[in-house]
């Protein structure tokens, strides 16, 4: 039923929740984790300059982190696994991943914002990609 399981991570710790149940949902059915961050464009645009390669630099480091760490739970679980780092809006790139590597659900928490939406309160990653996904999307509180 489910071959390809997407868990986007921000590196948070809500993400742990949700990968405990993805890591689950993916044994049960012998399915691959795919590991996803998105290096948030907005914040990339928003620092111009002499900043904005450093801080383009240092979300791609923390996206290198943060998808490894699901795909070392994933391996220690005796799973495939896929780990990407993308540029894009969070929501965006994640229905887009999706769409394009034929994932059957997407397993995520909604408790953890981008910096940019912690500070502007632009609304859940997890709510807008709930709306736009064309396959299920679990939130894990």
């Amino acid at each position: 039923m489910y071959d390809e399981i997407l868990v986007p991570t921000d590196g948070s710790e809500a993400v742990d929740r949700a990968l405990d149940h993805a890591l689950r949902l993916a044994s049960d059915h012998d399915a691959t984790v795919h590991a996803l961050y998105v290096v948030d464009r907005r914040i990339a645009t928003a620092n111009s300059g002499d900043l904005h390669d450093e801080i383009v630099e240092d979300l791609e480091t923390q996206g290198e982190t943060a998808v490894a760490a699901v795909a070392d739970r994933a391996e220690e679980a005796g799973l495939d696994v896929e780990t990407s780092v993308v540029r894009g809006t969070p929501d965006t790139e994640i229905v887009s991943y999706a769409d394009e590597q034929g994932i059957d659900v997407v397993v995520m928490s909604p408790e953890g914002k981008s910096p940019r939406e912690r500070i502007q309160s632009l609304g859940s990653v997890s709510d807008r990609v709930a709306d736009d996904a064309t396959v299920p999307v679990f939130l894990i509180k």
